[in-house]
């Protein structure tokens, strides 16, 4: 199983500390997937405007549409998220 060092969350500072006060408050733990880019917080912020683009900006998709496509992309990917 690969293994990629992560910032634990005592030990994050600066942006990084920022970016997982902010994970806890939307959803009361910081992800898997904010840990694995702790090392460079730079590439967590755009990994999550990106996001925030494609699940929140307008489309031609409705919310509920955009999630049943990350779930159905996630599931044949073998990804539990």
């Amino acid at each position: 199983m690969p293994y990629i060092d992560i910032v634990p969350p005592e030990q994050a500072t600066g942006k990084l500390a920022r970016q997982y006060e902010a994970s806890l408050k939307r959803d009361r733990r910081i992800a898997g997937i904010i840990q694995v880019m702790s090392q460079n917080p730079d590439a967590l912020d755009d990994l999550l405007r990106l996001y925030g683009t494609v699940a929140y900006a307008p489309s031609g998709l409705t919310r509920a549409e955009r999630e049943m496509v990350a779930v159905v992309v996630s599931r044949a990917n073998g990804c539990r998220y």
